[in-house]
């Protein structure tokens, strides 16, 4: 009888008596079995299962030094369900308990001595049938699961490429380019890294960033590209940009829309309480939608608008460390300054307030930083004609 497709099986004979073995290794040769590995020390049992991961075990059990059941036990980490080795157990034992203890032992199947050459190999082939079908299954489900790690990967990107398309749809009327939206989700990104929030919750918060003027699709061209100042009725109008994009973005159950509907809603709240919509004050305003509306504010400042051109770098900070505890939360433009290389070097330049070593704005001054002093130069007189932006 032929090995039908298994000859290549590796197979590993444990029996304390040399003529069992060989008559074994007689019979399996003879059915096609070439690759055959034998040994009459139980002893050494578990180590040639390590080398050669076999696809099935022949095993005595009544042996000198360390019984068939001792060896079962020492290659239960390689009896695994997933991992399905067989043992076929050859012994002259044919007490029920020596069967019990066998199959309770990790053994597939059971021979009893003397052996049938036939029947030994139908177990074999029988036994081995099921361990390659095994194998097959686990094969496809690799094959599935890439197959579906795939599929996911694809469908992450599309809601991602979806989502930036409406933060580019949003943002498309006041801005052709749409780089407003890409350094917004950036920037606060990187800010959120240098707050050390976890490497999640950064991702997150870049990825849903972008979405925080979604609401303008909602406000008419009037209102959104005048050039001119808005009056007070236009900017009440202009202000509602907030609350529609939280509408648009409410109801999802997906953490990351969630927290996009969460931004969309706070980014124009002030520290100090004077914001909109709601006029959260301080740290009952989400962390998220702070790290927005500094970000948003500082790329607002420094590139064109419609309604006037962009400020200096060194105007925009400024501005910024004059509202840092009013307008900003003091702590988030203190970690903008420190994720920019550019901004570092404005610091550096001399200024009117306290400066640390090397001549940069020392932490226990920012961390003071208050809200705009009675003196209103004419950076805050341009501030309060243009800020805040909408």
């Amino acid at each position: 009888m032929q090995a039908e497709g298994h000859s290549a099986a590796r197979i590993v004979i444990v029996d304390d008596e040399p003529a069992n073995v060989r008559l074994l290794e007689r019979i399996l040769q003879q059915a096609g079995y070439t690759d055959l590995t034998s040994t009459t020390d139980p002893r050494d049992a578990l180590a040639l299962c390590k080398e050669t991961e076999p696809d099935l075990i022949l095993l005595d059990l009544h042996m000198p030094h360390v019984d068939g059941f001792a060896v079962m036990a020492e290659l239960r980490p390689l009896l695994a369900d997933d991992n399905y080795l067989p043992i076929l157990v050859l012994t002259a034992d044919i007490t029920r308990d020596a069967k019990q203890r066998a199959l309770s032992g990790g053994a597939k199947d059971f021979l009893t001595k003397p052996i049938d050459s036939i029947e030994v190999v139908l177990r074999i082939k029988n036994l081995l049938d099921t361990r390659f079908l095994h194998l097959q299954l686990q094969d496809q489900n690799v094959i599935l699961e890439e197959k579906v790690r795939v599929r996911t990967h694809e469908l992450e990107e599309a809601r991602m490429e979806i989502l930036d398309r409406l933060a580019r749809a949003a943002e498309f009327r006041d801005d052709a380019t749409g780089e407003h939206t890409r350094r917004v989700g950036e920037t606060a990104a990187a800010l959120a890294s240098t707050l050390g929030l976890p490497a999640a919750e950064v991702e997150l918060i870049g990825r849903v960033a972008p979405l925080h003027d979604v609401g303008k699709i909602g406000i008419p061209d009037a209102i959104l590209l005048k050039a001119d100042r808005l009056t007070v009725e236009e900017f009440e109008v202009m202000k509602t940009h907030t609350t529609i994009g939280a509408d648009i973005l409410a109801g999802s159950r997906f953490p990351l829309l969630q927290l996009a509907q969460e931004i969309a809603l706070t980014h124009h709240e002030r520290w100090d309480g004077a914001g909109y919509p709601r006029g959260l004050k301080g740290e009952a305003i989400p962390l998220a939608g702070r790290i927005v509306a500094v970000v948003d504010a500082f790329d607002a400042m420094t590139h064109d608008r419609p309604y006037r051109k962009a400020l200096s770098t060194q105007a925009a900070w400024e501005i910024f460390w004059e509202g840092a505890g009013a307008q900003w939360d003091a702590g988030l433009v203190e970690a903008l300054a420190s994720t920019q290389t550019t901004v570092k070097e404005r610091l550096m330049e001399p200024r009117s307030a306290p400066l640390g070593p090397g001549g940069a704005l020392s932490p226990r001054v920012l961390a003071s930083i208050s809200p705009p002093s009675e003196r209103t130069p004419l950076l805050l007189r341009r501030r309060r004609a243009l800020w805040p932006p909408a």
